[in-house]
């Protein structure tokens, strides 16, 4: 997807109604939704396929021409007709988002543009060290989709990372690592938590509901848990200094976590370093990315 943002000031509330007036000062466009995890991962060293959907319309084109001027390879990416790429548009104004405005159509794919994503993302795992879902809910990830491709990556041995709606939750598996956050982990279980010793017990729920090894759940302000079958729990305290905007962050989440256990890391220490990162974007305003030395300089820290 693209996300578009307005940038501006306010100095005045509409008489119309009451909300602020931004004076609009400049626009600017950045690859979003999974095209915010392959920016988070070339940024970090890496090379990265993006398989998804894209539009026939102008946003399309858009897209396809920030991943080429970036070096980022476009083989794997899937012409809709008929259907809108995805664009956020955000308002903002002194460093603070005022409003969001969302053009999408989130319904399933048609049939034949989904088996054209199945087939080439498949081809594309001849060519990777680790696959990362990043499912934004908007109809490009489906259960067909990810019981063709996860096992497939598993038969390869490729660490799997995916970011997760609750509405598929359950078809995530075979995964290396599921990175939830409060509320989807909470949703996915029909548990509510609040305390460290409650999210404990959710998240033993997750792993039981994947059956699968790994689960990270993120908690915002409160850090991260990770949680291992069969072994103890591992709490990561929050790292930023300054929070500006949140948006994103689980990207950078998932794009640290799939480099570092592709490079030969284990689990521990990925998620140490992605919540390190995370630390790190929070705070910038918008999608952002951090650089190799941005999160040297965290750990340094």
């Amino acid at each position: 997807m693209i996300d578009q943002y307005l940038w501006g000031g306010v100095s005045r509330i509409s008489p119309e109604a009451p909300v602020p007036v931004v004076r609009l000062e400049r626009e600017s466009f950045r690859l979003g939704g999974a095209g915010n995890v392959v920016n988070n991962l070339v940024s970090l060293g890496a090379r990265a396929i993006p398989a998804g959907v894209r539009g026939d319309d102008r946003q399309g084109e858009l897209l396809e021409t920030f991943c080429r001027d970036a070096g980022i390879p476009t083989e794997a990416l899937v012409l809709a007709p008929g259907r809108p790429t995805t664009v956020k548009t955000r308002v903002i104004a002194h460093n603070q988002q005022v409003v969001r405005v969302d053009r999408e159509v989130d319904g399933p794919l048609e049939a034949g543009v989904a088996g054209r994503l199945a087939e080439r993302a498949l081809s594309s795992l001849e060519r990777v060290q680790g696959l990362v879902v990043s499912d934004y809910d908007k109809g490009g990830v489906s259960a067909d989709l990810l019981a063709t491709l996860l096992p497939d990556a598993a038969r390869r041995r490729l660490p799997i990372v995916v970011d997760p709606k609750v509405r598929l939750f359950r078809h995530y598996r075979p995964a290396t690592v599921v990175t939830p956050n409060s509320r989807e982990a909470m949703e996915a279980t029909g548990m509510s938590a609040r305390t460290d010793e409650e999210f404990e017990t959710v998240g033993r729920r997750l792993l039981e509901i994947l059956d699968g090894p790994c689960v990270l759940i993120t908690r915002g302000e409160r850090g991260m848990l990770l949680l291992k079958r069969g072994g103890p729990s591992l709490a990561i305290p929050a790292t930023a200094r300054e929070v500006f905007d949140v948006t994103g962050a689980g990207d950078t989440v998932a794009a640290t976590l799939a480099l570092a256990l592709g490079a030969g890391a284990d689990m521990e220490e990925a998620a140490l370093l992605a919540n390190r990162a995370a630390g790190v974007v929070v705070g910038k305003v918008g999608t952002a990315t951090l650089t190799v030395q941005e999160l040297l300089d965290a750990i340094g820290q």
